[in-house]
């Protein structure tokens, strides 16, 4: 297994429609176990195949002891909103923002072996799957915020040096990044408005 880089906003990767995973191997089964030692060294909440650079629809996450990973997910969700939670990411870093995310999820694919998988999810785990699966479709959670927050992470997104933060993330990440979806640093970070750590 490895480590791998995550990919930073401005890389054409995270705004690429992921195509489906169609070949299930060796490559499959490396690349899910790096995503997920990746996932793990960053303290991360979740962590989608764009954000190291490989655009296939593959998303591992880490929330509450439920752990896993979905090959070719489909989320049905439900018609009614969760209460907004401050979310961060990974390909974002020093970010963090309210955003609206329905109240439950359930996702549908299949596991590295091709065996169905299904999972019912609420709160901050339905939170993971929505964000996960917007990566897949090239959507970043700043893409949902709206008013003044929207405004404060554009004009934040285009005063950040994210070459300089590249360097720095890559080299320093898995002591300075937290999760945001119910790690220590949730909604507690100094980095701007309502910052929180970053998932992915």
């Amino acid at each position: 297994m490895a480590i791998l880089n995550i990919r930073i906003i401005g890389d054409p990767v995270l705004r690429t429609v992921a195509e489906p995973v169609t070949e299930f191997g060796p490559e499959l089964a490396k690349l899910v176990a790096d995503m997920t030692e990746t996932m793990e060294d960053v303290d991360g909440a979740g962590l989608a195949a764009p954000q190291v650079g490989v655009s296939q629809r593959v998303f591992t996450y880490r929330i509450g002891g439920v752990e896993g990973h979905i090959v070719n997910p489909v989320l049905e969700n439900s018609t009614d909103y969760q209460e907004d939670e401050v979310e961060g990411c990974l390909s974002i870093p020093g970010l963090g923002f309210p955003v609206r995310r329905f109240r439950a999820t359930r996702v549908t694919g299949v596991d590295i072996h091709g065996n169905p998988v299904s999972v019912d999810a609420e709160g901050m785990l339905a939170r993971c799957f929505q964000h996960e699966n917007d990566h897949l479709d090239g959507i970043l959670y700043t893409d949902r915020l709206e008013g003044e927050d929207r405004k404060a992470a554009l004009r934040s997104i285009r005063n950040a040096n994210y070459d300089a933060v590249t360097e720095r993330t890559t080299a320093k990440r898995a002591k300075t990044v937290g999760s945001s979806f119910g790690g220590a640093s949730f909604g507690g970070s100094s980095f701007g408005p309502g910052a929180a750590g970053s998932a992915g």
